[in-house]
């Protein structure tokens, strides 16, 4: 069975969006712009809240897929069809933009610590115009696998014969939450033709020889498998889909094709007809 090998090492860019939260563009910045389908990756995570408390009010999305991973803190989502939600420490949302959405996400705490990830994630062409639809999934829902290192939480694709919550994604999306709680390796059998990463969210890890220091990502090889090794209280996120090979147009908040359709997107957004 081939072992994945790290391709490449980035680091994330201190960056700020929405209305001012700061955070680390860790995918989607000038050295690691995109990785099929895989269109941005954010991790915020401070307990400054002149960092996050403006948060990110009304802005538009058509063509792609939000997810939302909170660890702590908590945050509120609403939009233009009047869906309103929560996020606690824990919970995850996959919203599916599809032909169009406006909506808000908005901290619901004054001071503490707020960390998480916002994930962007292609959709295929064919889905591109489908209806809007959200999953929004409490930390209750998220099963987590006991493995020899410590736990796993699950949020989308199966371990162990344990499937996540997250469903129907084009994509066929893995979303693993790694955390050891004492020294060892984690070893997972991938689609071979699936793009697959690794964030080092907390401590230091190994992959085939190669260290991948807390706040890099690592992007992997094709392969079967891939095993981590860490050190107790470390933490990862370990991320793949199947890639599209498509061609991307991408402006600001709009991931289309070609650029035409992103013209598109910008005069319905304009005449009121994006969410139409």
């Amino acid at each position: 069975m081939s072992t994945r090998t790290v391709t490449r090492l980035a680091k994330g860019m201190p960056t700020q969006d929405g209305a001012g939260v700061s955070l680390s563009r860790i995918i989607g910045n000038p050295y690691l712009q995109r990785l099929d389908p895989f269109l941005m990756l954010d991790e915020f995570k401070s307990d400054d809240p002149n960092d996050y408390i403006a948060g990110f009010p009304s802005h538009p999305h058509r063509g792609f897929e939000t997810v939302t991973y909170l660890i702590e803190g908590s945050v509120r989502h609403r939009d233009h069809m009047g869906s309103e939600g929560y996020l606690g420490p824990g919970s995850i949302q996959w919203m599916t933009a599809g032909r169009g959405i406006i909506h808000e996400e908005m901290p619901q705490q004054e001071n503490g610590l707020l960390w998480g990830f916002q994930l962007w994630v292609n959709l295929p062409a064919k889905d591109k115009m489908i209806n809007p639809r959200y999953q929004d999934i409490p930390a209750s829902d998220v099963p987590e696998v006991d493995v020899p290192v410590g736990k796993v939480r699950v949020l989308a694709g199966s371990l162990n014969g344990v499937t996540g919550p997250v469903s129907g994604v084009a994509t066929q999306p893995r979303f693993f939450d790694v955390r050891w709680q004492q020294a060892g390796d984690f070893e997972h059998e991938l689609p071979v033709e699936h793009t697959g990463f690794i964030y080092a969210y907390k401590g230091e890890l190994n992959v085939a020889g190669q260290v991948i220091r807390e706040g890099e990502v690592a992007v992997l090889s094709e392969g079967e498998r891939v095993v981590i090794q860490a050190q107790a209280d470390s933490g990862a996120l370990l991320i793949a889909g199947q890639p599209l090979k498509e061609p991307v147009a991408q402006y600001g908040p709009f991931v289309m094709n070609t650029p035409q359709e992103i013209e598109q997107a910008i005069r319905d957004f304009q005449s009121g007809r994006l969410v139409s």
